[in-house]
């Protein structure tokens, strides 16, 4: 059965973390991320968490290839609570800072403290400031019972 369009808004709002996926010359490349909605757009930073140095494989994955997927997912022990929402949107890298950030990343930055309290020790953007702007372009998602819906209303405020 399919999420219902209010939980799939509920996830979309206040869910944590994301798996997101993309293409590079290698092959499909998939990493942990956080993001938040803004005005139907999802955004992920690149953000000062230590790095490894240099561009980020996920950042020159979108750069040739803009189209990805972001997975939002539980797993439970009891399956009748299992359930995902895989959401395909088209990325674009988005770079700037201060007033050369565009008004729609600098809400994006705004929605993301709001989102994590983590950031208020460690910086949204990172060095150079990059986020990752995901338009969705369709979702697709499966749930095992009421039961696994019950569930997110539960811990969406909480995962």
């Amino acid at each position: 059965m399919k999420l219902p369009p209010d939980t799939v808004d509920r996830l979309l709002d206040r869910w944590q973390v994301a798996r997101l996926a993309t293409i590079g010359p290698l092959g499909p490349h998939i990493v942990p991320v956080v993001f938040a909605r803004v005005a139907d757009v999802l955004w992920s930073p690149v953000d000062g968490k230590p790095k490894r140095g240099g561009q980020l494989t996920r950042v020159r994955n979108v750069l040739s290839q803009p189209r990805a997927t972001l997975l939002i997912d539980r797993w439970d022990a009891d399956w009748s609570r299992l359930w995902w929402l895989r959401v395909d949107v088209v990325a674009e890298v988005v770079t700037g800072s201060g007033s050369n950030l565009r008004a729609d990343a600098i809400a994006a930055v705004l929605a993301l403290e709001t989102k994590y309290p983590q950031y208020r020790q460690t910086p949204v953007l990172g060095d150079p400031p990059t986020l990752l702007r995901l338009q969705i372009d369709s979702t697709q998602s499966w749930c095992a019972s009421a039961a696994a819906i019950a569930s997110i209303e539960s811990s969406a405020d909480s995962a």
